[in-house]
């Protein structure tokens, strides 16, 4: 069939479907099957093949040799790098065929690099971004970078610099205050009083103390590999002290996104409401103890990323 008007399709492409948005390139010996639907401005490179219950947005590039089977969705500005595999059967059988098959989603302004596979039915988060070769057999959360197989959660890309580059220019404040980019967010150090008895870090309201605590906990025995927190408070304050070990707090205000280091007793990360946190890389040893403003409400809980994100964009509506 010729291409829909605006949309780019070369001689030797097969585009069968006419829900092709303006601005798209489809590009030689690609194969586009009849009920797909594929948005504005993408490109799609040689030998990409496309089943027909797949959806991708916009601004999408799909580079050389990737397939995307049925119950694929595909977001806004996503990149997928050559020879990227997705599967979409848990237990493929041959001339077996699922009645409907697990959606798998890649979220906006996520990449996936060069041949990672991608397991069914996951959710790769917003900005995440899969190295090259991984396989990814979990849900991703939003902005993690993910390498390996089984593919793991090294870090997170943010948007500001880190908080050793703020130090570094001059940003941070006097009084065991840092100053950082996320708004809600405080570093508190706590000296440390030494003797020969023993060494002694002591907080108080008023110093140290951000909030009088109706709540406390302890975090222990984390396995290095996995996360915890992923979540906001729409309430709440919380204090978080890494009592022995490290661990690393992600800290995002739907802006900006800054880590951080606790590292020793004397450093007290104040997180006030509506701040999304993670908490990963625990040290074997770690032992993180949560000071928290407020009894336990489930209901103050924000546990999807896209719904804070939706939260903050009200509250940042006057009136």
């Amino acid at each position: 069939m010729a291409a829909p008007d605006g949309v780019f399709a070369h001689p030797q492409a097969l585009l069968e479907t006419d829900k092709v948005g303006p601005g798209t390139r489809v590009w030689a010996f690609a194969h586009v099957l009849q009920g797909a639907v594929i948005g504005r401005d993408c490109n799609i490179c040689d030998h990409v093949f496309v089943e027909n219950d797949v959806v991708v947005g916009d601004r999408v590039t799909v580079k050389c040799g990737v397939q995307l089977w049925d119950g694929l969705r595909i977001e806004d500005d996503v990149f997928l790098g050559p020879n990227v595999t997705f599967t979409n059967d848990p237990f493929p059988r041959s001339r077996r065929h699922l009645d409907r098959y697990p959606e798998t989603v890649v979220k906006q302004g996520a990449s996936i690099g060069a041949n990672a596979t991608i397991l069914p039915g996951l959710v790769i988060g917003p900005g995440a971004m899969i190295g090259a070769g991984s396989v990814v057999t979990r849900d991703v959360p939003a902005h993690a970078i993910v390498v390996g197989n089984p593919g793991r959660i090294t870090r997170y890309s943010l948007v500001s610099p880190s908080l050793e580059a703020a130090r570094a220019s001059g940003q941070g404040v006097a009084d065991g205050l840092s100053a950082p980019l996320v708004g809600g967010v405080r570093l508190i150090r706590t000296p440390t009083v030494k003797d020969l008895r023993g060494n002694l870090v002591a907080r108080q309201m008023g110093s140290g103390l951000p909030f009088r605590p109706e709540r406390c906990f302890m975090v222990y025995d984390v396995p290095s590999k996995e996360l915890r927190g992923e979540h906001a408070h729409r309430a709440c304050e919380q204090l978080l002290i890494c009592v022995s070990g490290s661990v690393n707090v992600l800290c995002d205000d739907g802006e900006h996104r800054q880590e951080f280091t606790l590292d020793s007793p004397e450093l007290g990360l104040h997180i006030g409401p509506m701040v999304w946190g993670t908490q990963y890389r625990y040290a074997r040893d770690a032992v993180l103890l949560v000071l928290a403003s407020l009894p336990y409400d489930p209901d103050d809980y924000i546990r999807d990323y896209e719904t804070f994100l939706a939260e903050k964009r009200r509250q940042s509506i006057p009136g």
